[in-house]
């Protein structure tokens, strides 16, 4: 027992999901534009991961990986929307005149709930192949980590394009 942790450790610390990188960390110092920009960081990292193990189903999956992915999507994407609802989109509204309640920032609270719901099922699908569970449906849980992963690039794409430069733009 006492081996496998210490592989485990090793592991996480060469693995790229180092938990301080994965963990989003707020600066109070930091503008919004700059915790967006680190809030994309952790979340490109996370797509690459969940892509790194939709690409080796369903024999080449690294079940020590999974475990690691399924301790830090979920708590990671919700410590990032609450960043972003708290410090980002405040930021958006003074720079842009739009207000709170926009039909822009609604869509983007919305897909946060939508994701953080899909990042909960996915982290059970994770946590069942880390613990040994034979993937019945390889081309189903591909699917399923695809779906993620897209939707989150798709959100930060929206993000990058609409939200950040108007932040930029204001809060220089």
């Amino acid at each position: 027992m006492a081996t496998r942790i210490k592989q485990a450790r090793r592991a996480q610390r060469t693995d790229g999901l180092v938990e301080a990188k994965i963990r989003f960390v707020q600066d109070p110092s930091a503008s919004p534009g700059d915790l967006l920009r680190r809030a994309h960081e952790v979340k490109r990292d996370l797509c690459s991961a969940l892509e790194q193990i939709a690409d080796a189903l369903p024999d080449g999956v690294d079940r020590m990986r999974c475990l690691r992915l399924a301790n830090v999507l979920a708590p990671a994407l919700r410590d990032i929307h609450v960043c972003e609802e708290m410090k980002v989109f405040p930021a958006y509204v003074v720079a842009s005149g739009e207000e709170r309640d926009s039909q822009t920032l609604r869509r983007l609270r919305a897909e946060h709930v939508e994701d953080q719901c899909f990042a909960d099922e996915v982290t059970e699908v994770l946590m069942a192949i880390g613990h040994g569970d034979h993937i019945r449906n390889a081309e189903a849980t591909g699917f399923m980590l695809r779906g993620l992963f897209e939707t989150m690039r798709r959100h930060m794409a929206f993000e990058s394009e609409h939200l950040l430069p108007r932040i930029e733009a204001w809060h220089g």
